[in-house]
């Protein structure tokens, strides 16, 4: 059923993408790489469905970006999101929601 599959991944990539900027400032290839890695493949973002989340999570006032420039002149600067207050109350929140539907749905699913 690969639409439910992606309707559910859907669901929850603004949570992981905010949880990942709260561990620490990240860079956009850098969170595509990890949550590859992390979820051993199961996540494959393309840049084309991050940055509309991360410009959401923006918009939100939850994150912030600034950029480094390298030391070497000749590199792209690069532009890391890092979690603001508001983010992180708001990631306490969706957490919580999300802890709640999971456990609900699985105890539905444990008894029928």
């Amino acid at each position: 059923m690969p639409e439910l599959d992606n309707q559910l991944k859907k669901g929850v990539l603004s949570i992981i993408v905010l949880k990942f900027i709260s561990n620490k400032d990240r860079y956009g290839y850098e969170i595509i790489q990890e949550l590859d890695q992390i979820s051993r493949g199961y996540y494959k973002l393309k840049e084309g469905t991050l940055y509309p989340i991360l410009y959401r999570l923006e918009d939100s006032g939850w994150i912030e970006n600034y950029r480094v420039v390298s030391e070497d002149d000749k590199k792209v600067p690069r532009k890391y999101y890092r979690i603001t207050e508001k983010g992180k109350e708001a990631l306490n929140e969706q957490l919580e929601t999300w802890r709640n539907f999971n456990n609900t749905t699985n105890s539905i699913f444990n008894k029928i």
